[in-house]
């Protein structure tokens, strides 16, 4: 049975939507109306006041982190994985975010570090740090994070020996300096860059900064549309939303 505030998919072929689980909360649809009914289980059927169905989903982790609201643009499911499973990140480690914007990134940190771990959060902007905030405590992921308004390019981040820094600015070659100090060693920078001339520009800072096993990838991500007989790609596809640059700290 779904507990009260706990996150819930409502997914029809065509639509999905993630709601806080609560008895006799009304959703309107684009299929009619939805009532939430007491003693809704994971897997059951929810119908609409116009006769349409929806599944009582869990969200996975990726569809948490994109429903975010967003004041920003996000990283996208196909980066973060590509960012986690490069830096191994894993739950109790202490880790540094450049760059909060929206929290879909952050939330995917917060999960994965638990209780015992701690993300760091950097932002310049304050009404996106509050909203970043407000998304995490939606969630109840909030207390695992530091949620810092700083630029740390110019007063340092004031923290040491965490596991990964994971930046996402405009400029991200002025965070390397800074994030070599704070960064343990062996540790790792990850970063996503839009543009090929970022990538440049950090790409040299990071090799001019003690940092080696500088890669640089884009990934691209597309769909199977499979029907026995004709199965062949999707016309749409999640293509460029930017390089990923992984490097490693040495003394």
């Amino acid at each position: 049975m779904i507990e009260r505030g706990q996150p819930v998919l409502l997914w029809e072929p065509r639509a999905s939507f993630l709601v806080a689980f609560e008895p006799g909360r009304r959703l309107d649809t684009h299929r009619g109306s939805v009532i939430l009914p007491e003693g809704l289980s994971f897997g059951d059927p929810v119908e609409t006041s116009t006769g349409h169905r929806f599944w009582a989903l869990i969200p996975s982790l990726s569809e948490l982190s994109m429903k975010v609201r967003r004041t920003t643009t996000i990283l996208y499911p196909k980066d973060i994985g590509y960012l986690i499973m490069e830096t191994g990140l894993s739950e109790g480690q202490r880790v540094l975010e450049v760059g909060t914007g929206s929290g879909a990134l952050t939330l995917v940190l917060a999960r994965i570090v638990g209780g015992s771990g701690r993300v760091y959060s950097f932002e310049r902007r304050p009404e996106f740090l509050e909203n970043a905030k407000k998304n995490l405590e939606k969630w109840g992921l909030a207390d695992r994070v530091e949620f810092i308004l700083k630029d740390p390019a110019e007063e340092g981040f004031g923290i040491r020996d965490v596991h990964v820094a994971f930046v996402d600015v405009p400029e991200p070659w002025r965070m390397v300096r800074p994030a070599h100090e704070a960064i343990m060693g062996g540790g790792f920078w990850a970063s996503l860059s839009p543009c090929v001339e970022q990538v440049l520009r950090v790409v040299e800072e990071l090799e001019g900064s003690r940092f080696v096993a500088v890669k640089t990838v884009e990934l691209l991500e597309r769909e199977l549309l499979v029907r026995p007989g004709k199965t062949r790609p999707r016309e749409r596809m999640v293509s460029h939303t930017g390089y990923l640059t992984v490097a490693r700290k040495i003394s």
